[in-house]
């Protein structure tokens, strides 16, 4: 399960500590607003992305990083079920990217594992995503530095894990939201559970 005692809304607590007031989620001054999670298991990660699916919709990029064996897609595997997106999501480490298309009329969810890629957005141009992002949910694992330009309104989660020879399965997130999209948005239901 997931332990919440990490958890918090960054800029609502800054906003706090800094005598602001209002309901709901605030940004800093970039308009980001950070929640910070510990999951202790990979069934807790799946339910994680089930919770996060809630909140996602159609144009909407969630950037996933950490390193190999974090967690990435395990939590799109839960975040397909969330979705009710067709086939089993395993890693597109091969393919690059997978469609998943909904069962339930909401948007598909679009897979990318960038590890790959050493390029840009350029090398990502055969994807397409930039015109699948209006009507996807669009998940990049390895995203960071290569998928910024498809829009400012995203979701990166950066997942830690204790490195080395370990049997550990806890994993801290960092889950920053960047733009209006995510500053208007109550990140909170994540860390519930």
């Amino acid at each position: 399960m997931e332990a919440p005692a990490a958890a918090h809304n960054r800029a609502a607590h800054n906003r706090a500590e800094s005598g602001g007031a209002g309901d709901g989620p605030a940004g800093d001054a970039s308009g980001a607003v950070s929640l910070d999670l510990v999951v202790t298991s990979p069934d807790a990660m799946r339910e994680l992305g089930r919770r996060l699916a809630a909140l996602l919709r159609a144009g909407d990029l969630v950037m996933l990083s950490g390193e190999l064996g974090a967690g990435k897609t395990t939590l799109t595997r839960g975040l397909g079920e969330g979705l009710g997106v067709r086939g089993a999501v395993t890693s597109p480490t091969f393919v690059i990217a997978r469609v998943h298309p909904s069962l339930v009329a909401g948007p598909p969810l679009v897979h990318v594992d960038a590890y790959r890629l050493s390029g840009g957005l350029d090398e990502m141009e055969d994807l397409d995503l930039d015109v699948s992002l209006p009507e996807s949910v669009i998940v990049v694992e390895w995203g960071e530095g290569k998928v910024e330009e498809l829009t400012e309104q995203r979701l990166q989660i950066r997942i830690h894990r204790a490195v080395g020879d370990t049997t550990d399965e806890v994993r801290h997130l960092t889950v920053t939201g960047l733009g209006a999209r995510w500053a208007a948005t109550d990140l909170s239901p994540l860390s519930e559970g």
